[in-house]
């Protein structure tokens, strides 16, 4: 699978790495968080991840937008608007080689507050720094116990820090099993996501794929690359899936900011290949970031 990006940086790294905070650019990754704030102990934090790739910012809007509406559904007030988001991630990609391949962190965070966070002290953070795109050679996953969370479970509908140590679990259980991620289920017992990226097989010639139910997130990058199928006349098919569908999958990939597009080689020991239509939605999309 892909390399979790670095939580921090040591002095050594801090050429590779930018960060605004309070209103001004940084060198590396400086520490944020205070012992008493409201984050750190309470959790209130949510992010969001865009890349630039030699320079093209694909759907950079729509990530800046979101994270205002995942801090909105903390209970936070963002700080800056979107394209105030926008012109910062240009403004600190500028700091980097042209053909840096970044990843792009915009994130808020609650500073006061007592189990509910104080709207008025939410902070802002810009976090850029170089993330190489994983070579799509392809992971393997297995069906893991633990679930994504209903919206009346969990804040489902932002993407929210408190959120991954589930994530995190899933993770560990596969990786003792001898995998690198699991497929999660909902609470219903449908196929939701890969630990941590949207969940795409191909069956026939048609493109399957998780409806979105208020378990997980419905990503950018997903979004995309369903409308670049459907717009080269490629059936996608958003539905309820069952786990036992995917064991009869000709392909299974991924969409996330971060890898982008990767196969799934694997699924519970069975041996998978990338297929035609994982290179034709890979080919689509890097298609499209050049046009972006």
């Amino acid at each position: 699978m892909t390399k979790t990006p670095p939580k921090n940086l040591t002095n050594d790294d801090q050429k590779v790495s930018k960060t605004y905070v309070n209103d001004a650019w940084q060198d590396g990754s400086p520490p944020v968080l205070a012992p008493n704030s409201q984050a750190m102990w309470l959790s209130t934090i949510v992010f969001d991840g865009a890349r630039a790739l030699s320079g093209h910012l694909p759907d950079l809007d729509l990530h800046s937008e979101r994270v205002n509406n995942s801090a909105i559904e903390l209970g936070m007030i963002p700080t800056k608007t979107t394209e105030e988001i926008i012109q910062l991630s240009k403004d600190g990609v500028a700091m980097f080689p042209p053909d840096a391949e970044l990843y792009i962190c915009p994130m808020y965070y609650a500073e006061d507050g007592f189990i509910t966070p104080d709207p008025d002290s939410t902070k802002f953070v810009l976090s850029i720094y170089e993330a190489p795109l994983p070579e799509p050679a392809g992971f393997r996953a297995c069906k893991i116990s633990f679930r994504r969370p209903m919206a009346d479970m969990a804040p489902t509908n932002a993407k929210a820090s408190c959120l991954y140590p589930n994530v995190a679990r899933g993770v560990s259980e596969a990786r003792q099993k001898g995998f690198d991620c699991g497929v999660v289920l909902d609470p219903e017992d449908n196929v939701a996501e890969f630990s941590y990226t949207n969940l795409f097989f191909a069956k026939d010639g048609i493109v399957h794929t998780p409806v979105t139910n208020g378990t997980f997130l419905n990503g950018v990058t997903r979004q995309r690359v369903i409308l670049l199928l459907r717009d080269n006349d490629i059936e996608v098919q958003d539905r309820t899936i069952t786990y036992e569908e995917l064991a009869d999958a000709d392909e299974l990939f991924s969409t996330g900011n971060y890898s982008k597009l990767l196969p799934c080689i694997g699924l519970d020991g069975r041996d998978l290949q990338p297929g035609p239509l994982f290179q034709k939605a890979r080919e689509l999309y890097f298609d499209f970031v050049e046009r972006s």
